[in-house]
């Protein structure tokens, strides 16, 4: 029980103390439940909503390194984000290619 404590507490430490990347965090969460969602289920709705979320964290972390350079080599940044919009960039390859199939 103490250590769900300490996970909670730990969480709910590090929201408080940087929104913006546990919101960033949050969205690559999503982007990854909803792709794997897609792999098992193939529907184009689970894989525009992915993509979407990977832009909108990609963004995010592109802007707010931005502004405040955070403690992380940029090398690390600059590959998170490449990943990310490339992720998006197959995705709705993706789904057009599946729209135009149909």
């Amino acid at each position: 029980m103490r250590h769900l404590q300490f996970c909670w507490r730990t969480l709910v430490l590090s929201t408080q103390q940087n929104p913006p990347e546990s919101i960033e965090h949050l969205m690559v969460l999503l982007t990854l439940a909803l792709g794997l969602n897609w792999v098992f289920q193939p529907d184009w709705q689970y894989l525009v909503l992915s993509s979407s979320f990977a832009i909108g964290a990609a963004a995010s972390m592109w802007v707010r390194e931005a502004f405040v350079p955070s403690p992380r080599p940029r090398v690390v940044m600059v590959v998170a984000i490449t990943v990310l919009l490339l992720y998006s960039v197959y995705a709705f390859a993706n789904v057009a290619y599946d729209v135009a199939i149909s």
